[in-house]
């Protein structure tokens, strides 16, 4: 029984570890509360209704089993209309032409 409760709370640590940093955003989110949630955009753009905040080259560290400690950079970016989510995700940002909504996400694969 013993072997087994080690066994349980070594497994269960390398599961927390493997998780990583998530970063639980969703539609409908004010901009103060992606700020709160991501951090301070490196850049932004603004257009009428909307607004792109752009987080360049960003570093996520994770632990994986199968190849050690993950540091990968990505380019994460956040749209807005009226000061909520509209749209997010790795990739960046371009403007549109004048009869769409003016950004849309270019995602990364």
């Amino acid at each position: 029984m013993k072997c087994f409760t080690i066994a349980l709370l070594c497994a269960l640590t390398l599961a927390s570890c493997a998780t990583g940093k998530t970063v639980a955003l969703r539609e409908g989110l004010t901009k103060a509360e992606v700020i709160n949630t991501i951090g301070n955009p490196d850049g932004f753009q603004r257009s009428g209704d909307y607004e792109a905040l752009h987080y360049v080259d960003r570093q996520i560290n994770g632990w994986l089993l199968t190849n050690g400690l993950n540091v990968e950079k990505i380019d994460y970016s956040v749209i807005l209309k009226n000061d909520r989510v509209v749209q997010y995700g790795q990739g960046r940002i371009i403007e549109r032409g004048t009869n769409e909504p003016p950004f849309v996400l270019l995602r990364q694969r």
